[in-house]
């Protein structure tokens, strides 16, 4: 019987499974039908369209200030577009020196205020954060519980108590009602905040810390603060925009025109009994928006992180 020549290079082998594999093509996924492809595009066009317009109407209100800004008095209310006809910077310039004193003089004085503030909550709330996190003491839990519960209590409940302590210690009319308070960690929201982001730190770290001999204000300053930064910054923000925007306190310690702060400043534009000075108030009330705007602008990354964000990654 005579055997047919093999070709070298030609030689059957066993087949193996990657080759199997290797030589079955994937199945190609069919294509969509002609009909879902028009419909998947006018859905997400809609959908666009809907945030758009949503974030417009959410915008107005600021661009509409934006506008009557521009406006001379007589034309804000008028001209309700966007547009102005008449386009001035008068109000600017007027309500910068429109009251008591300028402008600059009540942003010198929220800025302290604020400054306060913010280094006050983020050294009482980051060390009672630490406290409820890392250390084993008699009736946490009740104290912690306490401490949730005060979030419920409106300012309205504590002012009037409040009021009287501060003038039972002559600090009526000065800064200190607004900012020694942040100093003994008040702000429960934010003690809150920092448990949780504390609670996400693995304790190997703090073990091999004490391994090396380190004890609690060391691993708090060198281990729990650096890898806390995005809670600190959210801490800060919102410390900082809170604080800015607060009229009732300030209002209610502040007597003296000479210690007044933006909120109060604005309010000053308006007069119930005489002529309000609609523009000059819009004007000063962008210029006291843009630190707000900065503040959110460099800082968005690290609130974005630090809300969304319990520990580690």
């Amino acid at each position: 019987m005579t055997e047919l020549p093999v070709r070298a290079g030609t030689l059957p082998g066993p087949t193996t499974a990657d080759d199997r594999t290797a030589a079955s093509p994937e199945p190609a996924r069919a294509p969509l039908p002609a009909v879902r492809r028009p419909r998947r595009r006018l859905r997400t066009t809609l959908k666009h369209t809907g945030l758009v317009l949503a974030g417009f109407t959410m915008l107005y209100p600021l661009l509409w200030m934006v506008a009557s800004s521009l406006k001379p008095n007589a034309l804000i209310f008028r001209e309700p577009g966007l547009i102005p006809s008449t386009v001035t910077l008068e109000n600017y310039t007027l309500g910068w020196e429109a009251l008591l004193h300028p402008f600059s003089h009540y942003l010198a004085n929220s800025a302290v205020i604020v400054a306060g503030a913010v280094l006050g909550n983020l050294v009482s709330c980051s060390l009672a954060a630490y406290a409820f996190a890392r250390l084993n003491f008699r009736f946490r839990g009740l104290w912690f519980a306490i401490m949730l519960m005060s979030i419920m209590l409106p300012i309205h409940v504590i002012i009037v108590p409040q009021y009287v302590l501060f003038s039972e210690l002559g600090w009526i009319n000065t800064f200190l009602p607004l900012i020694v308070p942040k100093l003994l960690a008040t702000d429960a929201f934010f003690v809150f905040l920092m448990v949780q982001f504390f609670r996400g730190i693995p304790r190997e770290l703090d073990e091999a810390a004490r391994i090396d001999g380190a004890g609690h204000p060391r691993i708090f300053f060198r281990i729990m603060l650096p890898l806390s930064l995005p809670a600190l910054a959210t801490t800060a923000i919102f410390t900082f925009i809170w604080t800015w925007n607060d009229f009732f306190s300030q209002l209610i310690f502040l007597i003296d025109p000479a210690m007044h702060t933006v909120p109060i400043a604005l309010r000053s534009f308006l007069d119930s009994t005489g002529q309000s000075s609609w523009g000059s108030m819009f004007a000063m009330s962008i210029v006291s928006l843009l630190p707000l705007f900065l503040i959110f602008l460099l800082g968005q990354k690290y609130l974005a992180k630090g809300i969304a964000t319990t520990g580690l990654k």
